[in-house]
Parts: C-alpha cells; sequence; structure tokens
C-alpha cells in the first residue's frame, strides 16, 4: 500500500482516532470522520467528567491531523464513496468503519414521547452530550433512578451519588456486575455503593417510566412499586453500531463480521472496536480495540503479515469517593467448573478480596477488589497461558505486593 492511499475512517471514538493516528505516523495519512461536535475523547472516562473529577477537556484525545466533522448516511461501494448528510462525498480506495455502538433502550412503558424523543430528565449515558447534559441536571437532593447494574450502571450511580444525588440503581439480575464479578466480589461492590448513599435493588425489573407534561417524576417496578424520580439513567448495555454496514451489503451478525485482518466481506473495507465481530466475539471493550486498530493500520500501511487473533481483556475499574476509593480488576473465567482449583483470599476489615481460577495447571481467570498490587503479574501469568511453575506459586503471585 503507497503512501497515498486514501484511506477513510468513520468513527472518531478510541478506536477510530487510534487507526488515523497510526496511520498517520506509518506513512499512510487518513481522513477520519466524527458526527460528534466535541473533540475526541475518552468514552471510558465519561463517568469521571460526571462526578466531576475531571473536566472535559482532560479526556480528550490527541487529535490526528485530518479531521472533518459529518455525518455518513451511506457507502456507494461500486464507486468507493462515502456519502454525508452535508452532501459532500469521499472517495476511498481503504475505509475502516468504526462507528462503535449505541446504548439500549429497554422497552418501557412511557419512555418515549410522541416525537420519539426521551423524557425531559430520562437520559442515556453512551456519549459527551449525554453526560454533560446529565451533570447540567444534577444538584444535591434531586432523585436519580440508574437502570442496569453492569459496569456502566455502577460507575453512573457512583458518579451521581459523590455529586449528592439521590440514587436508586435498579438491577435486574441477581447481583452487580454479574458478567465481570463473582458473588464474593459483587457484595464488595454494592457494600461501596451503599457507603455512599445508593439504594441497590437487584433481581429488580423497571417496567415503566410515568411523566408529568413531558418531563419524568417516577419509575414503577415490577412488582407495582414506584421509586420517585427527578432523573433517570438507562445503562443497560450497548449494541454494535452496524446500521451502514447493513445498508452497504456488508456481512452482519451481531457485529460486522471481520477476519483476522479486520477485512469484512468486502475486502477494501475494514471494521474495528465496538462494531467488528471477530471470531464470532463483540468485545465492546477498550483493549481489544486498540489492538484491532493497530492491526489493521499496520496491514493498510503495507505490513501484510499484521494479524489480529483475539483480545485476553482485563476489565478494571476505579470507584473513586471521598474515601477510600474501590479499585476492582476482573479476567477471565471467574467462576471455577468441576475439578478446577480456587485459591482466595479476603480481609473483611479491609474490604479486600482476591481469588484465583486454575484449571491443568494454567491460570484461566480471577477478580480482585481493593488493593491491585497483584494484577500485573496475575494478568501476565494469564495472557501467556502458560503452565505455571510447579512449587505453589498461586499464593506468592496473590500476596507479592505484601498485601493481604
Amino acid at each position: 500500500m503507497t503512501s497515498n492511499t486514501r484511506v477513510v475512517v468513520i468513527g472518531a471514538g478510541l478506536a477510530g482516532v487510534r487507526v488515523a493516528r497510526r496511520l498517520g505516523e506509518l506513512g499512510t495519512p487518513a481522513l477520519l470522520v466524527g458526527e460528534e461536535e466535541h473533540r475526541p475523547y475518552n468514552r471510558v472516562l465519561l463517568a469521571e467528567v460526571l462526578a466531576g473529577r475531571y473536566a472535559p477537556e482532560v479526556i480528550a484525545l490527541p487529535a490526528p491531523e485530518r479531521l472533518l466533522r459529518a455525518r455518513v448516511t451511506g457507502i456507494d461501494r461500486a464507486a468507493r464513496a462515502v456519502h454525508c448528510a452535508d452532501g459532500s462525498v469521499l472517495g476511498y480506495d481503504r475505509l475502516v468503519l468504526a462507528t462503535g455502538s449505541n446504548p439500549v433502550l429497554p422497552p418501557l412503558r412511557g419512555l418515549f414521547t410522541g416525537t420519539g424523543e426521551l423524557p425531559e430528565g430520562v437520559h442515556a449515558f453512551r456519549t459527551m452530550d449525554d453526560c454533560l447534559s446529565l451533570a447540567k441536571a444534577v444538584r444535591p437532593g434531586v432523585r436519580a433512578v440508574v437502570v442496569g447494574g453492569g459496569l456502566l450502571g455502577v460507575s453512573a450511580a457512583r458518579a451521581l451519588a459523590v455529586r449528592g444525588v439521590q440514587v436508586v440503581l435498579a438491577q435486574q439480575a441477581e447481583r452487580l456486575m454479574e458478567r465481570q464479578l463473582d458473588p464474593d466480589a459483587s457484595r464488595l461492590v454494592r457494600r461501596h455503593l451503599t457507603g455512599l448513599g445508593v439504594e441497590v435493588h437487584t433481581e429488580c425489573r423497571v417496567r415503566d417510566v410515568r411523566c408529568v407534561a413531558g418531563a419524568v417524576r417516577s419509575v414503577e417496578l415490577a412488582d407495582g412499586y414506584a421509586l420517585d424520580a427527578d432523573l433517570v439513567v438507562l445503562a443497560c448495555g450497548v449494541h454494535p453500531r452496524v446500521g451502514l454496514a447493513k445498508d452497504a451489503g456488508l456481512e452482519v451478525d451481531r457485529g460486522v463480521l471481520v477476519d483476522d485482518r479486520l477485512r469484512t466481506s468486502d475486502p477494501h473495507i475494514h471494521a474495528v472496536g465496538d462494531c467488528a465481530q471477530h471470531a464470532g466475539r463483540v468485545y465492546g471493550l477498550a483493549a481489544p480495540a486498540l489492538e484491532q486498530a493497530d492491526a489493521v493500520a499496520e496491514f493498510i500501511a503495507g505490513r501484510t503479515d499484521a494479524r489480529y487473533t483475539g483480545t485476553r481483556s482485563l476489565t478494571r475499574l476505579t470507584l473513586a469517593s471521598a474515601g477510600a476509593p474501590l479499585d476492582l480488576a476482573a479476567f477471565g473465567e471467574v467462576e471455577p467448573r468441576p475439578g478446577d482449583d480456587v485459591v482466595r483470599l479476603a480481609d473483611a476489615t479491609r474490604g479486600t478480596y482476591r481469588k484465583v481460577v486454575v484449571r491443568d495447571d494454567r491460570l484461566v481467570g480471577g477478580v480482585l477488589v481493593g488493593e491491585l498490587g497483584t494484577v500485573g503479574a496475575l494478568a501476565r501469568a494469564w495472557e501467556g497461558a502458560e503452565p505455571l511453575p510447579e512449587g505453589g506459586p498461586l499464593l506468592h503471585l496473590l500476596t507479592n505486593d505484601g498485601g493481604s
């Protein structure tokens, strides 16, 4: 691929910015097209902006040289052209889709107004605009219901609580962050949120949003109980944003299907990040998105041996507060299978918890809450997927920082 190849990247999130910047470093300039009016930013840190910990400019990403603010409306594969809402047409030799994901809006009664807009006071929590709109409505004493107790819901509830909001967190599953944490770790997260004043309800399904004069006033649960609410935050997960790809006739399952070179069913079009599905998996996490971005940039720039073979990704979250922050990390399989070896270390006084799962002398997963001094060593052992050395190293791995 020559240095004057026309490369267009659609999507100015973490993955898209990384592709454009890496291509620039490799001598293949790319045009980055993003529809948000804000400077590209690190979406992972939006909760810190909501909490008042960071100003929006602090989480801005280094902007690539060529950035166009426009909304892409279609892809003409035959002409290798991208059409934008303002009427402009962008030709390409290589196109990279980094369109990210959209928030899941649950099928609640009363959720949408007659115009298809969310009622006043009801917010998704996905973009900088969502974050700034929420922050504008926050003041001490405001009553907020956060719907969803996964990673995003927990982060949003914590951010609102530290701003003085009266927060109720409604989680349909039996525990918080059930996809990442085991029951013991989840209980520590719940205890942390409760200590900040968050009222946590699990196994709790929201069925109705009640509004007066177009503004939310309460949320009704499946058992008929009503929660007063000035704000409702929808943190029910995301789904890959694949509309452009589907309309262009590319192969799509949950995400846009890609091979080890991140190529879609059209070899001139690649996909990375939240919108991409590789080897049956849509990651929806920052680390895989960045690895995919690096791989596709190297391939487009002419390194034909560049491949993406998957990411063994670690989930990490810091719940900061006026008191002690709560750090947590989880990776791999945190629930053991029959025959697995499990090592747990817990300190109720310090609120720390560490657990690893070993199968056939290999570390297959773990979860840590509290002090994370050992997470680097554990993650390396897990990512390497090599047999653990003999001599009972697990206790050392769990305690080599001198902690619990």
